[in-house]
């Protein structure tokens, strides 16, 4: 933006860099050019600023299709001012006394563009239908736009020059537009129902194959110990058979040791017996040739191995005369035998 100082009869301007300024004094231009410093006389100066830099002009207006539908198109327009001078003398740039400028001259360009964008989007729209306005009206009315504008005479004549043509949305009626996204939106809506049945699909079957793993792993285990238990049965068995055999074998070698013992004992016994035997066989032999009288004796002395003590003894004469009368008949019997 310039700054001007005023001072008594005279006035200072220093321009900007993006303003080329326009000095008329008397109808003549005494200084022009972006940048400028220089002393003016008020009462016979006057001062144009004509922006040099890029502008945006956005635009909105309302257009109807082929088939009766209201569409309201929103655009922006990029254009500079290449002939400032022209400008200035055709527009109302003029700056005020504190320096700043009118905006009559934006307004009046406003007016402009938006005035030819408006004119050349309707005569477009309106051969198509909203459907073909809706589908590929950005991009055609973005071309139509920025040829139309780029060839007009007026703009050219009045030093602006378009850069370019941005169509931002052509867009119907809140109604019409929200009928015409009923469809998209059910079908957007179906389709993130079926996303939704098919994750819950996915995590039933994932569930389902988590379970069937998991019931699996109970059989394997089941099994397994069921294979445990029979095998642990099958162990206790084989322990009991083996112990079993072990016992018997261990029965078998006491009762086979108690019938070599019995046999032996029996054999001993035997032989006892039969030495016992022979031993009487052999004494009855020798008793078999003695007399009533020394078997008597014998027999008196094996027994009286097996008397009680006898403290006192009578002898009777009549037991004395029989013991005398035996020993005189024994030398006699035995003279008797010699003979």
């Amino acid at each position: 933006m310039a700054t001007i100082k005023r001072y008594p009869w005279i006035s200072h301007f220093l321009g900007s860099p993006t303003g080329y300024v326009v000095h008329l004094q008397k109808g003549a231009v005494r200084h022009r050019g972006v940048g400028q410093a220089f002393w003016f006389r008020p009462a016979a100066s006057v001062l144009s600023e004509v922006p040099v830099d890029d502008q945006e002009l956005p635009t909105l207006f309302h257009a109807i299709t082929r088939d009766h539908q209201d569409v309201s198109i929103q655009a922006n327009v990029t254009y500079r001012f290449v002939d400032p001078v022209s400008v200035a003398s055709r527009l109302d740039f003029g700056l005020q006394q504190a320096g700043q400028a009118t905006s009559g001259g934006k307004e009046q360009v406003a007016t402009i563009i938006g005035q030819l964008c408006q004119s050349h989007a309707i005569d477009h729209v309106a051969t198509t239908t909203l459907a073909q306005a809706l589908e590929r009206g950005v991009s055609e009315l973005r071309q139509l736009l920025t040829e139309a504008l780029s060839a007009d005479t007026r703009l050219a004549s009045t030093g602006i020059e378009i850069l370019g043509v941005q169509v931002l949305a052509v867009r119907p009626e809140s109604e019409v537009e929200r009928a015409l996204q009923t469809p998209v939106r059910e079908q957007l809506q179906a389709e993130a129902d079926r996303a939704v049945y098919e994750r819950r699909a996915v995590a039933v079957e994932r569930e389902r194959t988590i379970s069937e793993n998991e019931m699996a792993s109970q059989i394997e285990l089941a099994s397994r110990r069921e294979r445990l238990v029979a095998q642990e049965g099958a162990n206790a068995r084989r322990e009991a058979e083996e112990q079993a055999a072990a016992g018997l074998v261990q029965a078998n070698a006491e009762a086979e040791r108690r019938g070599i013992g019995a046999t032996a004992e029996a054999n001993r016994i035997r032989l006892v017996g039969q030495a016992e035997a022979a031993r009487e066989a052999a004494a009855m032999e020798v008793y078999r040739g003695m007399d009533q009288a020394t078997l008597l004796a014998l027999a008196v002395r094996e027994a009286a191995g097996s008397l009680p003590n006898i403290g006192n003894l009578t002898v009777t004469p009549d037991l004395l005369s029989g013991a005398l009368a035996g020993l005189i008949r024994e030398p006699g019997a035995a003279a008797a035998g010699g003979k």
